[in-house]
Formats: C-alpha cells, sequence, structure tokens
C-alpha cells in the first residue's frame, strides 16, 4: 500500500491546481500597432497572470492560438479566449491566469485588418 502512495504522489501533486495567489505578475500593454513588450519570457511550468491594457482608442486583440492551446489557462478565464484570441475593445484590459507550456517560441499578433503589417506583431519565449 506504501509502494501505491509513494507512485501516486507524483500524479496527485501534478493534478493540483496551481496557486493564482503567488503567480508571476506580467502586464502587455497594446496600443497602435504596438505589444510592449514585444518578447515575452516566460518560464515553463510557473504560474502566471497576464494583464492586458488596451492603450489605444480603437480595439486590438493578443492573437497567440498554438500558444493558448498548450497554456494550462485557469477555467474561470478560458471562456475569455476564443480560438487563441483575447479581444479588447479601446481602453478595455483583461486578465487570464495560465501556467506556461513547453519550452518553446510562440508567435503573437494582432488579427485585425493590416495591424501586424503595421508592425504588431511579438512572440512568447518559454523557456
Amino acid at each position: 500500500m506504501r509502494l501505491s502512495l509513494f507512485l501516486l504522489t507524483p500524479l496527485l501533486l501534478a493534478a493540483a491546481p496551481p496557486d493564482w495567489g503567488t503567480a508571476h505578475e506580467l502586464e502587455v500593454r497594446l496600443s497602435s500597432f504596438a505589444f510592449t513588450p514585444e518578447r515575452i519570457e516566460l518560464k515553463s511550468g510557473d504560474a502566471y497572470r497576464l494583464h492586458l491594457v488596451n492603450t489605444a482608442g480603437g480595439g486590438h486583440n493578443f492573437d497567440a492560438p498554438e500558444f493558448f492551446a498548450k497554456a494550462q489557462v485557469a477555467a474561470t478565464d478560458r471562456p475569455r479566449i476564443a480560438k487563441g484570441t483575447i479581444e479588447l475593445k479601446g481602453g478595455e484590459t483583461a486578465d487570464i491566469r495560465f501556467v506556461a507550456p513547453a519550452p518553446g517560441t510562440y508567435k503573437l499578433h494582432c488579427s485585425h485588418l493590416l495591424h501586424a503589417s503595421f508592425g504588431m506583431t511579438g512572440e512568447i519565449v518559454v523557456h
């Protein structure tokens, strides 16, 4: 029996929800055709609270479908993400909690008409 508990402990710990109270805070500003910062660096397996701020008068989005498909997003925040995209009206903010996925580089852009062409692109790098 002790051996069974010993073997199950890692599985139980892996299934435990993250402690969002100790999540790293990360702010990204969306402005007229830019993300600030445009390169987001994360550590795989760490919990984060992403605070998005649209400082522009018009709408923008944070489009990173590959990243959001692999990240462990908090259940209550999942409805805010549609097909890997978070839409923000002018002046709007959004908070998304997630655990960073496996190491890799994930593309980020605003998918509104011509916004990426004007330079509204970036990347999420997970170490």
